[in-house]
This record gives C-alpha cells, structure tokens and sequence, in this order.
C-alpha cells in the first residue's frame, strides 16, 4: 500500500514569485514616486508659508481690490491711476490677448505667402522666399523685437513732423495715429446687421458644401458671403442715417492731437513676433505642401484646371491635414513669446502683474496668475485647433 507523501509549500519560492512579479514591482515603485511627491511638495508649502511669515507678507488675493497708483501706457478698456490691481491684470490680459491673436492672424498669411514662395518655379522669389526664412529662423525673438523698436521705429520722424498717410493716418516714433470712430445713436443696429451676416455666411458656406457633395456644382460662396458681410450692414448703416463719427488726429506744432494712437511698443512686438513666427511657418507649409502626392497635381492638369486653381483646391486643403498639428505649436510659441514684451516696455500680462509684484510683494500670486492665464490659453488654442485638424481629417465613408 502506498503511502504518500505532501510536499509543503516553498515560502521561498512564493515570496520571491511576488517580488519578481511586474505588477507588483509597479505598484511599489508608483507608490514610492507619489510619496517622495508629497514629501517635495510639503516641504515646499513649509518653507514658502515659512519665508512669508517672517517677511511679514500676508497671502491671499485681497490686493488685488487695492488702488494701483500706477498709469498703463496702452488699454483697450478703461484705466486709471485710481483703478484696482485686479483691473490693471485684466488690462494686461487683454493686451496680450490683442498682441496674440493679431500675431497670429499675420504670421499665418505671411508663412503661407512665403512658404508658397519657396516652392515657385520663380527662382528670384524662392531665393527671396529662402533667404526669409533662413534670416529669420535664426535670430532670437528678443534681437528682433530689439531690430524693429531700435533700428526701424525708433529713426522715424517726430510727432511734429509725423508721416502723413492717406485717410488722415499719421506715422511717427510715437507709433501710428489713425482717425478714431465714434458710434452714434443707432449704430447697434448696424452691429447686429453684421452678426447676422456672419452667422448667415456660414449657412451659405454650409450650404454649398452640401451641394457641391451632391452634385458637383460649385455655389458662388465667396461673391455670396461678401455681400452679406459687407451689403447688409452697409445698407442698414445707411438706413439709419450713418450714425458714425470721426475723432481725426490733427498734426500740431509739437505733437498729434486727437485720434487714437497704437505705440511703438506694440508695433515692435507686434511686427517682431509675426515676422518670426512666420519664418517656421513657412517651413510647415512647404513640408505639408511637399507632403502631398506628386499625382495629385498631375491628375488636376490632366483634367484641365489651372496651376493656381490646383494650389488652392487641390494641393492646400490636403496640405492642411499635414500642417495643422505642427502649427498649432508655433500658434502656442507666439502667444507664449509675448511675454518679451516687458522689454520694450509693452503693458501685457506679464509686465503688469511684475509692477504690482514689486508694489505688493505678493510674489506667489503673481506668479500663480501668469500660469493660470498663460496654461489657458495654451489649452484653449490646443483645443480650438484640435477640433479644427479633425474637420479637417480625410472621412471614410
């Protein structure tokens, strides 16, 4: 009769089995990582709450309902002296906002313009077009804010003997003086004529989409969309009776009076970030245009359409699913490079919050406000352009 034998279990073997078992090895080291994150984090809490008790700076926000004292030298809402620190950042915001967006809205045709310019068979304008890209590319932001505030700004004429442009526009080292409009009663209506216009022209644009996919026939989009945009609020600025005014800057002995005025700092800034911007630009429009098959373009000319036409219906739009992603970053390096502008002295986000963190002491606020604003904006850009590059994307039906 066999007798048998249980072998007891290795203790060894399974202890070593869970130690060498990768899942566990993972929750180990993950749990290690957010301890040794904590402890940082504590640590610095300590020392910042620490620092600040002996400097006798109280934390928190309340400062930003205090009086500023301090004059911006360029605001698209109103500012004074007596307003709070908290409007002064929004004044900053905005700023840098309005610098932003212009910028990109230039260095996006100046990039197209030239990164098309490379490609051309014109060996003088892809010369140009090369030689652009390659000065540009390679020179630092803040050496060409410096070139425009310096070496072409600054060497301008003086207010009194101001450049005089048509349509009573005026060019100085003080900046650009242009004629200021003025709303009367009645203008709301042609404001709202315009809003609907636009939101009219993107039925009509939706429209001939629709039909075109239908049956091939193309709608006048662009004739069409023109004269919404520009008849409908015309006509109704003249049935209310042109309720518009001009305050025209007028060219004194010393200096301009009346207008509006956009300073030397935000041109410089302005100009310096489109330019540069633009450069890389340029490069991701001749990689997407480069990007797209050869046959695409043979096959247009073989059914007769035009060089120009080819570029515009056939070439760009799928070029865009290749540029889009990598400019979206560029879109995100403008909006983060105007915080150059502290050294020309233009009043963004980030040169205000700096006078009131100089006021106030209240450093970690500051400096908390500028990434809370700069993180979104970066985010909403991405998302924006995100949303874009996926209408953009190739649908398979």
């Amino acid at each position: 009769m066999a007798i048998g034998v249980t072998n007891a279990p290795d203790k060894s073997k399974s202890s070593g089995s869970i130690i060498n078992d990768p899942q566990v090895r993972g929750i180990f080291y993950q749990a290690i990582t957010i301890i040794i994150l904590a402890a940082l984090v504590y640590w610095i809490v300590d020392n910042t709450v620490e620092n600040l008790r002996r400097a006798n700076i109280a934390s928190g926000y309340g400062f930003l309902n205090s009086r500023s004292g301090f004059d911006v030298g360029q605001s698209l809402i109103a500012f004074t002296s007596d307003s709070s620190y908290g409007r002064a950042l929004v004044v900053g915001f905005v700023n840098t906002l309005l610098v932003a967006i212009t910028g990109i809205v230039t260095a996006t045709i100046i990039g197209f313009v030239v990164g098309i310019g490379r490609l051309s068979h014109n060996w003088i304008i892809a010369k140009l077009s090369l030689a652009y890209v390659e000065v540009f590319r390679n020179i630092p932001p803040l050496l060409v804010i410096f070139f425009w505030y310096s070496g072409v700004l600054a060497i301008l004429p003086q207010a009194r003997d101001a450049l005089a442009l048509p349509l009573n526009i005026f060019v100085s080292n003080r900046g650009v003086a242009f004629p200021r409009p003025i709303l009367g009663e009645g203008s709301q209506y042609t404001i709202l004529a315009f809003l609907i216009a636009v939101a009219a022209s993107f039925l009509v644009a939706r429209y001939a989409r629709q039909r075109q996919a239908a049956t091939g026939q193309r709608f006048p989009v662009l004739w069409t969309v023109l004269g919404l945009v520009i008849g409908l609020p015309l006509v109704t600025f003249l049935a209310t009776g042109a309720p518009l005014t001009f305050d025209v800057p007028i060219a004194g002995k010393f200096n301009l009076t009346g207008g509006s005025v956009v300073g030397p700092e935000f041109m410089a800034l302005y100009l310096a970030l489109s330019f540069y911007t633009a450069a890389f630009i340029a490069e991701i429009v001749r990689a997407g245009i480069r990007g797209v098959s050869k046959g695409q373009t043979e096959a247009a000319h073989a059914l007769g359409i035009r060089p120009r036409l080819t570029t515009r219906l056939v070439i760009v739009p799928q070029a865009m699913r290749i540029i889009i992603p990598p400019l979206t970053s560029q879109y995100l390096n403008l909006t983060k490079n105007s915080s150059l502008a502290v050294a020309v002295g233009y009043a963004d986000l980030v040169a205000v919050g700096g006078t009131i963190l100089n006021q106030t002491g209240q450093s970690i606020e500051v400096v908390s406000i500028w990434l809370i604003v700069y993180l979104s904006l970066s985010l909403a850009t991405s998302l924006f352009m995100n949303w874009y590059n996926a209408r953009m994307a190739l649908v398979e039906r």
